[in-house]
């Protein structure tokens, strides 16, 4: 197995100052796998990673089968940070697998980048996921046999040791996956690389999204797995069918159609924050756009929370399609108010303390051309701890806003994330600890209403039943070991467990 590492091994992530931190979910991550003989896989999968940059920032990486090695190459930083034709051109193959990172267990550094190479008596395999188990501790002492050597902090390597260990128990692949998967309690979308093929999986709720398409010719037998759909499109993939909740996938060279299995029947939980902002607008969810899911919900908006004004504008990107619905139902004019600079992603260089208190604005600029004398409504997708909402507000208000109403295309965010999404503790939770009236004072707006969930589930079109809606309503799907509880949940009465 060979392992190939960067030059830019001194470039370390830079924690950010909790002022600093977005004002909004934070990232999930992106997996995506290309399974295609006598093609440029790792080309593929470097696209694959770009279409997907949005689910991650801070490290990326990719794993090439080639005739029974793995090449591995992975580092800090944006895909086109850590990868270039040089690096790509030295990992050829047949089958990829590829992840972007949000950190959400284990800390930001290089040794939890992904994929997962490990090493079984059948060869070597590679893992990548997205999501966050809730029994992580309880799986690190079921792996925890004395021989293993932990390399990293993230429960994705504790999945892969328990498919390395099933394996060495004398299970082929498909039931060594399957046994590990027994082990795992949380949110789980995987693309695991072994030499038969490529498999899929989603947990049993299918907390996190997965689909997969072919390439090229359905007689080439050539297939591609992404956490979206937008992910298939950017190398001209044509969308086949999702991974469904509890499924087990196997796709092999040369075969026209994939081996499909329920390892486990759970009721359907997606993460309705999918819907809302995590996923491109572009990506497909239930036979549509998420473009189209997000207009109907701020057309929802604007009729559960009328306002007079003048402009409507929207927070980019997410804000936007929604700033778009509201203003076609309640008749005032869309405006472009807020540039984003497009440019900034996760950068390595922090701006100054003398930079902050002069209100540097690194990714958002308002236009006070378009917003001078206005009475302004800005829609934005949501809001957790109140601290950028504030700060755009006061820009608003400089660029000349006469009065800026604050509409949010989500409800009140009054419970932390334990499935693979990075939210603060309750106790950071603007909602979770203020009223309307009060967030109102704290956010200095002249007035702010959430979206109902009614009104967010309704606009969907899937069953009401279908989504995951605990930061909302604190309505868990999975139930969770004690000390994951305790860390988040610490205003929750004793004894609070989800079910």
């Amino acid at each position: 197995m060979q392992n190939l590492e960067p030059s830019v091994k001194s470039r370390r992530p830079v924690q950010l100052l909790e002022a600093e931190r977005p004002d909004r979910m934070e990232e999930a991550c992106g997996v995506f796998a290309v399974l295609a003989a006598e093609q440029p896989v790792a080309n593929l999968a470097y696209f694959g990673l770009y279409a997907l940059q949005h689910r991650g920032q801070e490290s990326a990486g990719i794993a090439v089968f080639n005739e029974g090695n793995v090449c591995l190459h992975k580092d800090m930083g944006l895909v086109s940070q850590v990868f270039d034709q040089d690096v790509l051109a030295r990992m050829p193959g047949d089958l990829a697998i590829g992840h972007n990172r949000y950190s959400t267990t284990g800390s930001s550094r290089v040794c939890n980048a992904q994929p997962v190479v490990l090493m079984t008596r059948l060869g070597a395999f590679a893992l990548a996921h997205n999501g966050n188990l809730v029994n992580a501790a309880e799986l690190r002492r079921a792996v925890d046999d004395g021989q293993v050597e932990f390399t990293s902090t993230t429960d994705s390597e504790l999945i892969a040791f328990a498919i390395q260990q099933a394996v060495e128990r004398g299970l082929d692949w498909s039931l060594a996956i399957s046994a590990a998967l027994e082990l795992c309690r949380g949110a789980f979308s995987l693309v695991i690389g072994t030499p038969i093929g490529l498999f899929a999986v989603r947990d049993g709720h299918g907390i996190r999204p997965l689909v997969f398409g072919r390439l090229g010719d359905p007689e080439f037998g050539h297939w591609v797995v992404s956490s979206e759909s937008c992910g298939l499109e950017i190398i001209g993939a044509q969308y086949v069918d999702d991974v469904l909740p509890g499924e087990l996938v196997l796709f092999q060279e040369g075969s026209q159609e994939p081996s499909r299995r329920r390892w486990t029947e759970q009721p359907n939980r997606l993460c309705v924050f999918e819907m809302i902002y995590f996923s491109r607008p572009d990506s497909r969810f239930f036979g549509e756009s998420l473009y189209s899911y997000r207009q109907r919900i701020g057309q929802t908006l604007a009729r559960e929370s009328a306002v007079d004004a003048d402009l409507v504008i929207g927070v980019p990107d997410s804000g936007i399609p929604a700033a778009i619905g509201f203003s076609q139902v309640s008749g005032i004019p869309y405006a472009d108010g807020l540039i984003k600079n497009r440019y900034v992603g996760r950068t390595f260089i922090q701006p100054t303390q003398a930079m902050r208190e002069a209100g540097i604005r690194v990714k958002l600029n308002p236009l006070p051309d378009v917003l001078s004398g206005k009475r302004i409504v800005v829609i934005d997708d949501s809001i957790v701890r109140g601290t950028t909402s504030r700060k755009l507000v006061v820009a608003l208000r400089e660029a000349g806003a006469t009065e800026v109403h604050m509409r949010i295309s989500s409800p009140p965010v009054t419970h932390p994330c334990f499935y693979g999404i990075d939210t603060d503790t309750q106790d950071q939770l603007i909602a979770a600890r203020l009223t309307l009236k009060e967030i109102e004072e704290q956010l200095k707006v002249d007035s702010l209403a959430y979206l109902s969930k009614e009104g967010m589930v309704e606009a969907a079109k899937a069953d009401s039943g279908h989504f995951c809606t605990a930061c909302f309503d604190g309505d868990y799907p999975i139930p969770m070991d004690q000390e994951v509880l305790s860390s988040k949940l610490m205003l929750e009465p004793s004894g609070i467990a989800a079910g």
